[in-house]
């Protein structure tokens, strides 16, 4: 689904409606730009309220990235994962979908 996201066949609200997806904008530390949790059923995602427009559309979509990948499952079993392979594995893929869309 992110990749229609990607290639504007649905609208980012329609891909957060699909996903029950909430996105709250919060004072966050410096270097945190943004997460995504699981809450009573809903995807929530916090951004950093401080960081500049493009980096929260790059967050936004950093963030689907982990939830279409099932990392939030993941992070049940936390000590099978590196946090930080995870975060990598999250910019791969929204790379991976980039590069597809751009050279097809």
């Amino acid at each position: 689904m992110l990749e229609s996201l990607l290639c504007n066949e649905i609208s980012q609200e329609e891909y957060m409606v699909m996903n029950d997806i909430n996105i709250l904008y919060k004072p966050l530390p410096k270097k945190v730009y943004g997460f995504i949790f699981r809450y009573k059923n809903r995807n929530i995602i916090s951004i950093n309220q401080y960081i500049s427009d493009n980096k929260k559309k790059e967050t936004i979509l950093h963030e689907f990235a982990h939830l279409e990948l099932n990392h939030l499952d993941k992070k049940k079993r936390l000590l099978e994962f590196k946090i930080e392979d995870l975060e990598d594995e999250a910019d791969r893929y929204v790379k991976y979908l980039l590069e597809n869309i751009n050279n097809g």
